[in-house]
């Protein structure tokens, strides 16, 4: 990956994942999420496939059946104790399915869109035959937010010598604890504009600082920010907002 691409799901994802098999009993679902300390486990078949996820609320829930009526019980989730047989319950009576799942190469904010929309914490990742590679939490999608001041600089400045060479030269970089200040002089106060927002695309910058100067500065100054976007002057139009990637069958759901 060179410096300046973006990160995917990939880059940040926990490889090494606990998860069970759809005839594993409840105590051993229990035990598989105390021993690896986390809040959902994926179900997997015999090909590594997910075909569901079993998290904390699911084995509350089962706990709450006991000795309840089963009928106020969502139709799509089968009945804790279903299953043919002795009536054990399995995994497969417990999870969610079908789970909300990402593709590695999928980029960070769609993966955090993901987890916003359905409302979770942890997404198996998968390939294209929906074979589980990994999981990505929240915590995974903030470490691009740990990246060096260094690097975010020369990701941003490599950004404006390429894209806008010839057009926009002497624009200095400065990066402290994530936020990237821009300066320099300049002439075209919407090409000026259009950096600030480039910049804030970079992974790990936390807000972009727009100080120019020359007789287009006052159409060129904006501000960036990673929770909310950007802001520019009465002269800039409000960055447009990026709509969603469309959610594919790989992209559903179940909570974690």
């Amino acid at each position: 990956m060179t410096p300046s691409a973006p990160y995917s799901v990939e880059d940040v994802m926990t490889r090494t994942v606990v998860a069970v098999a759809p005839h594993a009993r409840f105590k051993d679902v229990v035990a598989a999420m105390g021993r690896w300390h986390v809040s959902a486990v994926p179900v997997v078949d015999d090909g590594r496939r997910v075909v569901g996820v079993v998290s904390e609320t699911d084995l509350l829930r089962r706990e709450e059946l006991r000795g309840a009526d089963p009928a106020p019980v969502d139709r799509n989730r089968k009945l804790p104790g279903s299953a043919a047989g002795a009536g054990v319950v399995r995994a497969e009576d417990l999870m969610t399915a079908p789970p909300i799942t990402v593709r590695a190469a999928a980029t960070l904010p769609h993966a955090a869109r993901l987890m916003a929309r359905h409302h979770v914490k942890r997404l198996p990742v998968v390939d294209g035959r929906g074979a589980l590679l990994g999981v990505v939490s929240r915590a995974d999608l903030l470490k691009v937010f740990l990246r060096p001041d260094e690097d975010i600089a020369g990701d941003v400045q490599g950004l404006v010598d390429r894209l806008f060479a010839g057009s926009l030269q002497g624009i200095r970089v400065a990066v402290a604890d994530g936020v990237v200040t821009l300066r320099g002089t300049v002439g075209e106060g919407d090409l000026a504009s259009v950096v600030g927002r480039l910049a804030q695309a970079v992974e790990g910058v936390v807000e972009v600082r727009c100080e120019f100067a020359g007789p287009a500065a006052s159409r060129a100054d904006c501000e960036c920010r990673a929770d909310y976007g950007c802001r520019a002057d009465s002269e800039s139009s409000a960055d447009p907002q990026t709509p969603a990637a469309p959610e594919s069958r790989a992209d559903r759901a179940g909570p974690s």
